[in-house]
């Protein structure tokens, strides 16, 4: 899939669009934003503001050992792009996975190290699950996730301000659930993903979930047929490609 330009991506007002500058964790060189993103909410993101036939189409939980692998060759096939938002502990288990993922092009974000129910958390035990999360991605990929989605949603306004404050992490949400992890079924999951998306949408999907595998041909071909493309969050916000960033790192995760 050639790589779209950022103006063409999105014209941010909705969305909560970060200037990316990780201070704490991990050092970055600074990246200018295309000039139509409005800066206005820095800390959360559900959808992106776009007229472009544009969606996101991210996965959790992941990686799993069997389904993953095929969700890959399913993208492959149709030279798509996602986001997969993989839990840290998955990641020092199946590393050759998540480095397929970094290595066909798509964006790995940051979903913690054990799917805890983040919410009453401390400042201290947040950032340690993030943390030990984005320093197993760095060892597998070279580079650390972008962005943060936290399991279940369940993230107060206060930790996602802390959150972008100490490591300049948005914290995504999204704007599309088919509720996948309630096994409806493949076609009723293909069914509704094709029956919400919007431009600027952002799709909530499970790879861990063999009914959401099984709607992916569907769905990622119906959403083809309706003219609408899929960019990774990096893409989606207007920054590079995630696999193009340089990063250095400056502290390791306790």
């Amino acid at each position: 899939m050639s790589e779209f330009s950022r103006r063409t991506f999105l014209s941010a007002g909705t969305a909560a669009v970060a200037f990316l500058r990780p201070d704490s964790l991990w050092a970055a060189p600074d990246i200018a934003l295309p000039g139509d993103v409005t800066k206005t909410d820095p800390v959360t993101v559900t959808a992106v503001n776009t007229s472009s036939p544009v969606v996101a189409m991210t996965f959790d939980d992941g990686p799993h050992p069997t389904l993953t692998p095929l969700l890959l060759d399913i993208l492959k096939a149709r030279g798509l792009r996602a986001t997969f938002y993989l839990i840290g502990r998955r990641v020092v288990t199946w590393p050759d996975i998540v480095k397929r993922i970094a290595d066909e092009g798509h964006e790995i974000g940051n979903h913690s190290w054990s799917h805890p129910n983040l919410a009453g958390y401390s400042n201290a035990g947040v950032l340690s699950q993030i943390d030990r999360t984005s320093d197993a991605i760095f060892k597998v990929t070279g580079r650390p996730p972008v962005t943060f989605r936290p399991p279940y949603g369940a993230f107060t306004q206060r930790q996602r301000v802390m959150l972008h404050n100490t490591r300049k992490l948005p914290t995504i949400l999204w704007s599309v659930d088919p509720q996948d992890w309630r096994r409806p079924g493949a076609s009723v999951v293909a069914s509704r993903i094709l029956s919400h998306s919007r431009p600027g949408a952002i799709i909530l999907t499970h790879d861990i979930q063999h009914g959401t595998v099984r709607a992916m041909p569907r769905t990622l071909d119906g959403l083809t047929a309706r003219g609408i493309k899929l960019g990774t969050m990096s893409q989606m916000m207007g920054w590079p490609l995630w696999q193009s960033r340089n990063f250095v790192q400056t502290a390791s995760a306790g």
